[in-house]
């Protein structure tokens, strides 16, 4: 399968279909972040994005919203409310960022409710 010309490189389905989501709503929705995004995860699997919770700490600011093309680890502290889309959080990241009041939800959730992208940050 592929997606704009681009093939899509991973064999897991839910990413599969998660590229090819992004896709389909950047050009729905005249957004470039979520065909960013998209470029992001096709990666091969070694290059994929893995981000800690001290770099969303440094990064964000209250209420703030990101996207991480890849996973949310859990070391280091959160101490605000942020919004955090990913493919995957250990448990110790999302029991980190629920404790500090922040919201975790899959890339396509985050599309949902932003379809325009704006005011939405890559971390990666």
């Amino acid at each position: 399968s592929n997606y704009g010309g681009h093939m899509i490189r991973d064999k897991n389905p839910v990413l599969r279909r998660t590229i090819e989501s992004l896709h389909l709503a950047s050009k729905e929705n005249r957004a470039p972040i979520w065909d960013a995004v998209a470029r992001l995860l096709n990666k091969p699997t070694r290059r994929r994005h893995e981000v800690n919770l001290y770099l969303i700490e440094r990064n964000l600011e209250k209420g703030q919203v990101a996207v991480v093309p890849g996973a949310v680890l859990g070391e280091g502290g959160l101490t605000k409310p942020v919004t955090i889309a990913a493919m995957k959080f250990s448990a110790e990241a999302e029991r980190k960022i629920k404790a500090a009041k922040g919201a975790v939800l899959t890339i396509n959730e985050l599309v949902k409710k932003h379809p325009k992208g704006e005011n939405i940050r890559i971390l990666g």
